[in-house]
Parts: structure tokens; C-alpha cells; sequence
């Protein structure tokens, strides 16, 4: 008699033992990225607090041309983000088809979000135009 399969305790070690290889790479990044955080709080923390204080825009053209600043910065630091979860997810598929194409997806998402980011000037022209009529 041939044994096809593992005992369920063998099998649940192996599981561990590709769990632990998958968190691994992944830890290191969460932590250096909590370590590159810590240093920018603590040389942000003193330019924080020299700054001026809020400033009242004197006209809709003003207020306009801060909102897209605002969106461009939020679109980017987003994309930017899912930009790094693809490819992170790319490296840890190691051949899964499943896993490649939701990385793959999340690259498309991440190159569509910089492309939104690049026409966040068009879309608050687009609004000037419209506000201005």
C-alpha cells in the first residue's frame, strides 16, 4: 500500500513552512517602510512647526488652483501605493496564475491612477471653464 497523501499534521507544516517564506519578504518591507515613516516624522517635526499659519485664498481661481495641487498629490501618493502592492504581489505569486493577474491588474490600476493624476490640471481647467461661464 502506497501513501498518495501527507498526514494532515505534515501538510500543516508545510503550509507554515510556505506561509513563513511568503511573510518574510513581506515583513522586511513593512518595516522598512515604517522606519523610512519614523524618520520623516521626526525631520518633519520641527518644519511643522515653523510653518505659517493657514492662509485664506482671496478668490475661486485660488481655491481652483489648490484643489488640483490637493488632487495631484492624493492621486500620485495612491497610485503610488498600488504601485508598490503590484509589485509586491508580482514577486510573491512565484507562478501562481491567479495571484499574476491580480498583480498584473494592480499595475493597470496604479498606471491609470498616474494617468488621472496627469490630467488633474485639464479636469480643474475643464471646472474654471464651466464656474467662469
Amino acid at each position: 500500500m502506497r501513501m498518495t497523501r501527507l498526514p494532515d499534521t505534515m501538510s500543516a507544516v508545510l503550509g507554515r513552512i510556505r506561509l513563513a517564506r511568503v511573510r518574510r519578504p513581506v515583513l522586511a518591507i513593512a518595516w522598512a517602510v515604517v522606519a523610512v515613516l519614523a524618520v520623516l516624522v521626526f525631520v518633519a517635526g520641527p518644519a511643522a512647526a515653523a510653518t505659517p499659519p493657514v492662509q485664506v485664498a482671496s478668490s475661486l481661481d485660488e481655491v481652483l488652483d489648490h484643489a488640483r495641487n490637493w488632487l495631484i498629490g492624493i492621486l500620485s501618493a495612491v497610485a503610488t501605493v498600488c504601485l508598490t502592492v503590484a509589485g509586491v504581489r508580482y514577486v510573491i505569486a512565484s507562478g501562481d496564475p491567479g495571484e499574476l493577474e491580480k498583480a498584473k491588474a494592480a499595475f493597470r490600476a496604479a498606471c491609470l491612477g498616474y494617468v488621472v493624476a496627469m490630467l488633474a490640471p485639464v479636469i480643474v481647467a475643464i471646472l474654471k471653464s464651466i464656474v467662469a461661464a
